[in-house]
């Protein structure tokens, strides 16, 4: 069964700073103005670890798409709507994560969500984007338990304040790196062409390989964590950025691109059986005639160390902030204990 939460510190309470960017208020993907996260947490043990977290940027739709790229490192996944955003460079509807399975059902739900909005009033097309990752292990995936209900449940409680991690929405059956996971998040601060902007990312974690807290092997034997069978070095993490920054898809391209190459640092194995995919946008609306010029490429870099950082301390977010789970077959996965690690770490 699950285990009740007993107050997990994030990683950086614990005094584990990746890098030297400053975060944002809530160091969540919130702190970007203008997005909002909520989450649906579906818990009936053993068999069911699910649900579905909803990434919803203010004002977006049809006839108001965002600028986005999309990048698969591994592409053992279906993140559904990524054709048209890598053809178009353009998002126009919340993000949403859940279970391999229930995936489809969550896109029908985001659809039909969609329709009834003043922003997708007139629409006869709507791309749904839709990321999911497997919690066969955790939880009845089979059951398909996400229902439309949930789905509209998660979209219309975000919020712009702290985000819930760990144990929450689509991170609630997660597993990554011999751990319990699930959703994690963290922001950067960046100046940038001579204006400060925000950057924040959120991420969905269930990928194999062995964990590296700030560049050291930490396996579950060594902060005392029951071992067991990894199995094949499959699973997957989507990796969602939002930014402030004035790009154009191509840039946003850029940035998806790293922010999974940001998984590295934290240990990824990027297996055969891995969907390791990163969304990145911007809330900048496309077609907006007034606003700042898109900047440089040239001026990027503080952005490319921001998402790298963030992604790497979302991921540790995600192991500390889980709860010990037991799925329906008796596989029980625990999380990154504080104590064990900041003793391991010196």
């Amino acid at each position: 069964m699950s285990s009740p939460p007993s107050a997990p510190r994030r990683a950086r309470e614990l005094g584990i700073v990746v890098g030297d960017v400053a975060t944002g208020r809530y160091n969540a993907l919130t702190d970007v103005p203008g997005v909002r996260v909520g989450h649906t947490t579906l818990v009936r043990p053993p068999r069911v670890h699910s649900g579905v977290t909803a990434i919803v940027p203010e004002g977006v739709g049809p006839g108001s798409a965002l600028p986005a790229g999309v990048f698969a490192g591994n592409g053992y996944g279906k993140l559904l709507g990524t054709t048209q955003i890598a053809e178009l460079g353009a998002l126009e509807t919340p993000v949403l994560l859940t279970s391999t399975l229930s995936a489809f059902r969550v896109a029908d739900a985001l659809v039909g969500w969609i329709l009834e909005r003043p922003e997708g009033a007139g629409a006869r097309s709507v791309n749904p984007v839709v990321g999911e990752c497997n919690d066969g292990l955790l939880s009845d995936i089979r059951s398909r338990p996400v229902r439309e209900e949930h789905v509209r449940a998660a979209l219309e409680s975000a919020s712009d304040g702290p985000v819930a991690e760990g144990c929450v929405g689509a991170g609630t059956g997660m597993t990554a790196l011999g751990f319990k996971a699930g959703i994690g998040t963290s922001s950067r601060r960046v100046r940038l062409a001579a204006r400060e902007v925000t950057l924040g990312v959120l991420v969905q974690a269930n990928f194999g390989g062995t964990l590296r807290v700030l560049g050291r092997t930490v396996t579950p034997a060594d902060v005392g964590v029951p071992t067991a069978d990894p199995g094949p070095q499959a699973g997957s993490c989507m990796v969602v950025v939002a930014t402030d920054a004035p790009l154009d898809a191509r840039q946003l391209t850029r940035l998806a691109r790293r922010a999974v190459f940001g998984l590295a640092r934290v240990g990824a194995a990027y297996g055969h059986g891995s969907g390791d995919y990163g969304l990145a946008f911007g809330t900048r609306p496309l077609g907006t005639p007034a606003g700042p010029a898109v900047v440089c490429d040239d001026l990027l870099d503080p952005l490319f160390v921001a998402v790298l950082d963030a992604v790497e301390e979302a991921v540790l977010n995600s192991l500390l902030t889980a709860t010990t789970t037991t799925g329906p077959g008796g596989d029980t996965r625990y999380p990154l204990p504080a104590e064990p690690l900041l003793a391991l770490l010196g």
